[in-house]
C-alpha cells in the first residue's frame, strides 16, 4: 500500500464529520499538491511526499503515545479515533501549494555544484498552526481540543509565547500529545542524522 492510498484509507474509515468528504476531495484536486509536497525546504521529509509521509509518521507516534498505559491510566488522555485522526493527519495542511523546487549551489569537494532543493513561497502567511485550522475550518468544525492541538503542535519550538503554549498545553492535553508526536516524527523518524 502506497503512502497516499494508507492516507486516504485512514482518512475515510476514521473521520465522518460533515465536510470530511469536501476536504478529501480538495486534497486530491489539482488545486492541492499535499500528497506531493516536501514537509520542509532542507530537514525533514525535503522531498516529493514528505509532507504526506510526515503526517502518516505524526498519526502512527500520536496512536502509540496515546495508548501507553500511564497516558490513559493516570492522565485520563481517551480520544475518538476521528480527533486523533484529524489532528495528526491534518495539522501541517498549512504546507499545501508553499513549495516550489528550485536550484541551490553547494560545494562539494571543492566545486560548486547545482543540487536541486525546495523553496518556500506562502501566499496566504496566516502563520503555521492557526493556517491549518483555517484551511481544515473552511470545509468542516473543528473541537476546541482539535483546534487547539493543530494550533500549537509545534509546542515551544514555534514563534508562540510560551505562556499561551503552556497555557495550551494545561488546558488542552491533546496538544502537548499531538506536539509530541509531531517532535518524534520530525527528530527521531525523519531526521538526516541518525539518533538511533
Amino acid at each position: 500500500m502506497t503512502n497516499k492510498e494508507r492516507f486516504i484509507e485512514i482518512y475515510k474509515t476514521k473521520i465522518h464529520r460533515d465536510g470530511s468528504e469536501k476536504l478529501l476531495e480538495f486534497l486530491m484536486s489539482k488545486n492541492s499538491d499535499f500528497f506531493e509536497a516536501p514537509a520542509s525546504t532542507r530537514f525533514h521529509g525535503s522531498y516529493e511526499g514528505g509532507l504526506l509521509e510526515h503526517s502518516l509518521n505524526v498519526y502512527d507516534c500520536l496512536l502509540d503515545y496515546l495508548s501507553r498505559e500511564r497516558v490513559q491510566k493516570t492522565y485520563h488522555l481517551n480520544y475518538s479515533e476521528e480527533s486523533i485522526a484529524i489532528v495528526a493527519l491534518l495539522h501541517d495542511l498549512c504546507k499545501i501549494n508553499c513549495y516550489k523546487k528550485g536550484i541551490r549551489n553547494v560545494k562539494e569537494n571543492g566545486q560548486w555544484t547545482q543540487v536541486p532543493t525546495f523553496e518556500y513561497h506562502d501566499t496566504l502567511p496566516y502563520g503555521h498552526g492557526e493556517k491549518s485550522v483555517y484551511m481544515i475550518s473552511g470545509y468542516m468544525r473543528l473541537k476546541r481540543e482539535e483546534a487547539f492541538a493543530i494550533r500549537y503542535h509545534m509546542g515551544f519550538a514555534g514563534n508562540e509565547d510560551a505562556r499561551n503554549v503552556g497555557a495550551a498545553f494545561e488546558m488542552f492535553p491533546l496538544a502537548f500529545a499531538l506536539s509530541t508526536a509531531d517532535m518524534e516524527a520530525t527528530y527521531f523518524m525523519e531526521s538526516q542524522s541518525s539518533y538511533l
